[in-house]
């Protein structure tokens, strides 16, 4: 079976929305993990070392197209340039599939979702894609979180975590970090 795990930049309120502040990004504080905050490297370690353990990527489709135009060119992301990647779309035409961006299929449920993590191989992480980590998360299908928090309260936006009525899901912390700057590194496992 494979580990699905939901990666990301989240502000201390909980939003998602905008981090880097790119095209699509159009929350009113995009951008809001690179702005006003001390540059330590090490706060950003997390991200290297997802590296390792990465052996697909999936998306939802709005991040899909918004990564899909930066990435494949980006020395920061060469690692990922070759690895399978899996968008969840019910609207995504093959045809708007990006080429020379290494193998990607289109899933078209959460189903799909399922019977690809009943396979093998490796971890699949989610970059982005805060509607598609809320159904998956409601569907218990992500089995870890790997989140830099940041020392930022932006009051609206794209939540990573549903407001539904469902049954509590508890969490084991795995590793924690904080930085000089405020932010926090948090892996959790999902308890099953």
């Amino acid at each position: 079976m494979r580990n699905l795990v939901y990666t990301g930049f989240m502000s201390l309120d909980g939003v998602v929305d905008s981090p880097g502040g790119g095209p699509g990004e159009e929350h009113r504080s995009g951008g809001w993990v690179f702005k006003d905050l001390e540059f330590v490297p090490e706060a950003w370690s997390l991200k290297g070392e997802e590296l390792t353990d990465t052996t697909a990527l999936m998306f939802g489709r709005r991040s899909y197209e918004a990564f899909a135009a930066v990435w494949p060119g980006s020395e920061d992301h060469a690692a990922y340039k070759e690895l399978p990647k899996y968008v969840v779309s019910t609207t995504l035409s093959d045809d708007a599939i990006v080429n020379g961006w290494g193998p990607t299929t289109i899933l078209r449920s959460t189903e799909d979702v399922a019977a690809l993590k009943e396979g093998d191989g490796g971890a699949i992480f989610i970059h982005g894609s805060a509607e598609l980590a809320r159904r998956l998360s409601d569907a218990g299908l992500i089995d870890q979180y790997n989140l830099l928090v940041f020392p930022v309260l932006l009051g609206a936006g794209k939540s990573l975590f549903s407001r539904a009525d469902r049954d509590k899901h508890m969490l084991r912390l795995r590793e924690s970090e904080s930085y000089s700057n405020g932010i926090l590194k948090l892996v959790y496992d999902v308890k099953r």
